[in-house]
C-alpha cells in the first residue's frame, strides 16, 4: 500500500479537510483497496479495463472507488464500537470524502464537471457510501456494483 504524504499535505491545504481523521479516512480507503486486492475484486476489475471504452470502464472504476469508501466507513465503525472516535472525527472524515469527489475537483479545476470522466465519484456518493458503510458495519453490505442508482 503506497500513501502519498504530499497528498495528505494537500487534503488539508487545497481541499480544505483538515483533521488526523481525514487522513485516516483516506488511509482506511487505501486499505479498503487493499481489501478488494485480496478478495479478487480489483482483478475481476482490471479484466475489463481491456475490453470495454473509457467511458464505460469509468463506471466500473466510480463502484470500485466507491467500495473503498465503503470500506473506510465499515473500519470507522470498529474504531466506534472501540471508543476511539473523538468529537469531529466524523465530520473530518465526510469532509474529506466531499472535498475529493471528482465533481467537486472537476468544478474547482476545471470550471465544469464531465460525468463521463469521473472516476472517484461525486462528493456526495464518496461520503454516503463512507457513512453506508460506518452505519453497517457489515462488510457483506457493500457490493457497489450491484447497487441501483449510484
Amino acid at each position: 500500500m503506497y500513501i502519498d504524504l504530499i497528498f495528505c499535505d494537500e487534503l488539508q491545504k487545497r481541499f480544505k479537510a483538515p483533521g488526523d481523521f481525514a487522513v485516516a479516512y483516506v488511509i482506511a480507503h487505501e486499505v479498503g483497496h487493499h481489501v478488494q486486492k485480496l478478495l479478487g475484486i480489483h482483478d475481476q476489475l482490471m479484466s475489463l479495463h481491456s475490453r470495454l471504452g473509457e467511458r464505460d470502464f469509468n463506471k466500473y472504476l466510480v463502484r470500485f472507488e466507491l467500495q473503498a469508501d465503503y470500506f473506510a466507513g465499515v473500519w470507522a465503525h470498529y474504531v466506534k464500537r472501540m471508543n476511539l472516535l473523538e468529537e469531529g472525527d466524523l465530520e473530518e472524515a465526510f469532509n474529506a470524502a466531499s472535498a475529493v469527489g471528482d465533481d467537486r475537483i472537476q468544478k474547482s479545476t476545471r470550471g465544469y464537471v464531465v460525468p463521463d470522466s469521473f472516476t472517484h465519484g461525486t462528493s456526495e456518493q464518496r461520503k454516503g457510501w463512507f457513512d453506508k458503510g460506518f452505519r453497517s458495519g457489515n462488510m457483506k453490505e457493500g457490493d457497489t456494483f450491484s447497487a441501483r442508482n449510484l
